[in-house]
This record gives C-alpha cells, structure tokens and sequence, in this order.
C-alpha cells in the first residue's frame, strides 16, 4: 500500500517517522515549500514530489498534514482521484468546507477517508471506555504551552477540538445548549476558552482549553450514577472509581442512599503505545478489510459544528 504524505511541518514529520511502524509504504513526500520537502525526503530516504499531483499519480493513499486551511482542497482532489485520504485534525477550516468535503466522500463510496483525532487511540481512553454508561457530568482541561505553530486558527479548532471529538463520542445525545466564554491575548483568535455544554438527555460538559498556560494538562473527567472516570491523556493514565454491589479485593464498604455499596478503585498505568501509529494502522485496516474508518468524516463534521458553535458565542460576546 503506497502512501505519501502532504506537508513536512513538526507534526508532517512526526507521520513519517510514525509509517516505518506499519505496514505503509510511504514513498515520498509533498510541500508547497520545496526545501522543506527536499530535506524531510532526504531523512526519511524517500522521494520529493514537486507537485501534489505527481503524487497522486503514484500512490494509492494520501496523509494530509499541510497547513489547515489546505485541507478542503488537497483532500478534495485526492479523493477525486480515489486515492484513501487521511487528513489530521482539523478536518477543514470551517463547517461550509466539511459539509462540502463529506457530500465528496458519499460520493466515492470505495474510498476511505479517516480524520485525525488522536485522542481516539490514546490507551487511557481506549480503557476507560470499557466503563463508559450514560456519563451525567464531564470536566474536561486541556492546557499548553504558548506555541506559534497551530494559531492559524482558534484555541478551539486547534486544542479543544480534540475533547470535543472525545465528548461527542461519549455522550450518546445531541446538544441542547452552549455558553462560552475566550478571550485573545497573543493572537487574533481566542487563546483561552471555556464551553458549558449541555445535551438533551441531561449531561453537562464543562470544557476548557488554553494554549498560553505555564503547565501543560489534558485531563478528562467523567461522573455517572455508579462511577468516576478520570483520564490523564498526558500521561495515559487512567482512573475508574466504582461502585458495585458485590465485595471485591481491597474494596471499601460504604452507605449509600441506595443500600450497601463497596468502592472499587482500579488505576491503569501507562502504557508506551504511539497513538499515531494506531491511528494509522486503523486507517490501514479500514482499507484493506473494507471497513468504515473509526473516525469518519460524518464525525469529524459534527465536531466541527460544534466547535463553530462555541466560536459564534464568543463572537456575540465581543460584538
């Protein structure tokens, strides 16, 4: 399966570094800066494509890791040239450009199109959702460092789209309600933002982001009627508190208005697994077992409305 990747930036990079560990074939790479594509191709031993549509001729699949507001198009005509496409996070750069991009994909049914939200392959989650049952509340902070790269768009597009995705994947409802709050300090857009979301079967989120903080966090916490969730998404570490019926090793018995209950804590350590490497052997397995992607475009295009969502209440504040 030949595949070639679409920018050659930190985290371009980090993708070709990443394929050696699957079972691609990654022949070469494209940058609309040639330099940049020329050294990138020279590390990896692999071929410098002066152009995206030389590429396209000789690859059956594409990664797309350019700058954001090149994802509509260059995804575009790789899916028009049935290529696979996987195009990072945000899928595009606003929701008229997604909705188009998803009629495209309806439109080639035999190609596979998978959205890159990491989060989705971090081993905290993929254990936590063992435990996952009708979440009532949702905490959710995720902090950075001030970085230059990425602040072509919104803290929300560019740090908390990555909770939201994780959110619309737990809570099994549709939104009902949105209250935000930002605020830009070192570029144009929000670098601060908080989102109150509510859905209609009752669950809250309380989600948070900064990309100007002095300590990094990604932290998500879940509450429902019989247990706490907490995953570390930093560390990949998570936390199940539950309660549960029966006595177990090393429970606590405790009173409940419900009767007699024992509390179970189980802790799962890290695990040293690269979520982009599964992400990318996911998006292999799709291809070749004919499977829908875990993260489609359909999903990634419900993110982004409510990530626009939030965005347009920010914008009514400071109107």
């Amino acid at each position: 399966m030949r595949i070639g990747v679409v920018g050659t930036g930190h985290l371009g990079n980090i993708h070709l570094k990443c394929l050696k560990q699957t079972d691609f074939n990654c022949i070469g790479v494209f940058d609309i800066d040639r330099d940049k594509a020329i050294v990138a191709a020279s590390q990896h031993q692999i071929k410098s494509f002066s152009s995206f549509q030389n590429m396209l001729q000789e690859v059956d699949a594409t990664i797309i890791v350019s700058d954001t507001t090149s994802h509509f198009e260059l995804a575009q005509e790789s899916i028009q040239a049935n290529k696979h496409t996987f195009i990072e996070k945000p899928v595009t750069a606003n929701v008229d450009e997604a909705h188009a991009l998803n009629a495209t994909v309806h439109s080639y049914p035999d190609v596979k199109v998978q959205v890159g939200h990491v989060e989705r392959y971090n081993p905290a989650f993929v254990t936590a959702m063992e435990q996952l049952q009708n979440p009532k509340f949702i905490e959710c902070h995720r902090l950075a460092n001030f970085n230059p790269r990425g602040n072509d768009v919104s803290v929300i597009l560019d740090l908390m789209i990555h909770d939201l995705d994780i959110l619309l994947t737990v809570v099994k409802s549709k939104v009902h309600e949105i209250r935000a709050n930002g605020v830009s300090i070192v570029s144009k857009t929000p670098d601060i933002c908080n989102a109150r979301i509510e859905f209609e079967n009752g669950c809250v989120a309380n989600v948070t982001a900064s990309r100007i903080s002095l300590n990094q966090m990604r932290k998500f916490r879940i509450f429902q009627s019989d247990a706490y969730i907490g995953i570390d998404f930093l560390k990949k570490q998570s936390q199940i508190i539950q309660l549960k019926d029966e006595q177990a090793k090393d429970s606590m018995k405790i009173e409940t208005h419900l009767g007699t209950k024992y509390l179970n804590v189980k802790s799962q350590p890290a695990q040293e697994l690269n979520a982009i490497v599964e992400e990318q052997k996911d998006f292999y397995n799709a291809i070749v077992n004919d499977l829908t992607p875990t993260v489609n475009v359909n999903h990634a295009l419900n993110v982004m409305k409510l990530a626009d969502n939030i965005e347009k209440k920010l914008n009514k504040l400071n109107v």
